[in-house]
């Protein structure tokens, strides 16, 4: 997702996402530990849209 479409989300839809990021990153680094992860790329991206999240509710925090 881009930051357009995620700054369109409400605060509770983007604290959703991130937990149901967070979960497939877990997945991902437990198929990572085991050696059957197909796109190690996933977890860079994955990591860097949490951030993208947080970043977009601490500026909405911020704000108002």
């Amino acid at each position: 997702m881009t930051s357009n479409e995620l700054r369109q989300l409400t605060d509770e839809e983007l604290l959703a996402k991130i937990e149901e990021l967070k979960e497939e990153l877990f997945n991902l680094r437990f198929s990572q530990a085991n050696g059957s992860l197909e796109n190690p790329a996933r977890i860079r991206e994955l990591r860097k849209t949490v951030a993208r999240i947080k970043t977009i509710l601490r500026e909405r925090e911020i704000q108002g």
